[in-house]
């Protein structure tokens, strides 16, 4: 999987690469021929221009780069933290929680309040007409990481044992689903490769009791991942709490359409006192907190490198200007405006900014796909996920180049355009 996605990405940059490369291409040609029209400086003249200056020009490129690059690794670990949470909800599943609730920790709901909740309109029925809703517990547990020793927290769900027939996407990877009434547990794969003695087999010791681990899901990217399952009653006994009291029930539509129509059947019901939300947006809300605070430190992070990165670019750009005093001068005599000499500088420093943002990216592609950890605060629970490099975050990365390329060649343009042509030929 980790190679399909890095081939993905990599077509993906080459694209771009290829379709700006395009882009540059055509302008100098349409550029080349217009030259006589408009009196435009030539482009093989700014190509020539970064050959001769190889050295400054690499210095400023890789600065640049170096800046691209964390803007779109933070951009991704953002997105790659939120695209985990929202694959754990399913279009055509609701989550039930008491009203107020704020998350799944907090939440509170009764059996009874199942038992009603259950028979509203929209609720999908297996092959038995048994009704498909699985009432949850959840709590955290600290286990030792395998990397570190040290321990982290680790999330058990307690569900029932029609989940599977619940969240379709979640399968058993190696083993079997736990058996109800017994201390057996099924673990996600990113939590048996994350923490010790979640093999298959394998007895763990949590809540005062013994653990067997008899099987391992993939939940195709989720955070469910990151999870531990095991039966929700047996669950309640050892987090000492009320047999009949839950924390969320997730219900299974007949098809995403219907959960208006169980929702208002909810709401409306004077007896209970819950609350109906789709299970994707409740995960997309949950992510919200984490992904906005990697985005502002990244953006921070990316902010003050863009500063050096920008002064990397001035510097470049006036000595270009100042070596090339001579010529600059030569070009006004010869006739060329002070505006042509100004699209000449800009179209230079693009130059050298668009290399840079297509190193950048380059340089960040290894990245996606690749599985980190952090806290996530709604739970307080240790949550695996991916770098998630996309299209958009690549193509931001390059106009966020471009931006760096305009700032620092602006300044040096306009001063080699205005420059008076007589002081310029006396100097040298």
């Amino acid at each position: 999987m980790p190679a399909k996605i890095f081939l993905g990405a990599l077509i993906t940059i080459v694209a771009i690469a290829a379709l700006l490369l395009l882009l540059v291409i055509v302008g100098g040609i349409i550029a080349g021929l217009l030259a006589p029209l408009i009196g435009s400086v030539p482009v093989s003249y700014n190509f020539r221009s970064l050959r001769a200056r190889w050295s400054s020009s690499v210095v400023a490129i890789l600065g640049i780069a170096g800046t691209v690059g964390v803007f779109v690794a933070m951009l991704s670990l953002a997105h790659g933290f939120r695209a985990t949470l929202v694959a754990s909800g399913s279009a055509d599943n609701a989550l039930v929680m008491r009203a107020g609730s704020t998350s799944e920790m907090m939440g509170g709901i009764t059996l009874d309040s199942i038992r009603v909740m259950q028979d509203k309109p929209g609720v999908a029925r297996d092959a038995n007409g048994a009704p498909l809703v699985t009432q949850e517990v959840v709590g955290v547990i600290p286990l030792p990481l395998i990397r570190t020793g040290s321990d982290a927290n680790v999330q058990v769900r307690g569900v029932s044992s029609n989940v599977l027939q619940i969240r379709k996407f979640v399968k058993l990877e190696r083993g079997r689903m736990f058996t109800p009434g017994l201390n057996e547990i099924v673990v996600g794969k990113n939590a048996a490769s994350t923490y010790q003695g979640l093999t298959l087999g394998n007895t763990i010791n949590f809540g005062g009791g013994h653990w067997r681990v008899v099987g391992i899901f993939d939940a195709g990217g989720s955070a469910f991942d990151s999870e531990v399952w095991c039966d929700q009653r047996i669950l309640n006994q050892v987090l000492q709490r009320p047999p009949n009291v839950f924390q969320s029930a997730t219900v299974h539509l007949t098809s995403p359409a219907a959960f208006q129509q169980f929702k208002d059947a909810v709401t409306s019901d004077p007896s209970l006192n819950l609350e109906v939300q789709r299970e994707v947006d409740y995960y997309a809300n949950q992510s919200s907190t984490m992904t906005r605070l990697i985005t502002v430190l990244g953006g921070l992070v990316a902010l003050i490198m863009a500063i050096g990165a920008v002064f990397g670019a001035l510097n470049t750009m006036y000595s270009a200007v100042s070596e090339r005093g001579r010529e600059i001068a030569t070009m006004r005599a010869l006739g060329f405006s002070s505006w042509s000499v100004i699209l000449s500088f800009l179209f230079e420093s693009l130059l050298i900014s668009l290399l840079a943002g297509i190193l950048g990216c380059l340089a960040v592609l290894p990245l996606n796909g690749w599985t980190t950890s952090t806290m996530n605060f709604q739970t307080f629970s240790n949550l695996a996920f991916a770098f998630k490099v996309t299209f958009d975050l690549l193509l931001a990365g390059v106009a966020f180049a471009l931006i760096m390329g305009v700032l620092g060649g602006i300044l040096p343009a306009l001063r080699a355009a205005t420059r008076p042509v007589a002081v310029a030929l006396r100097e040298l």
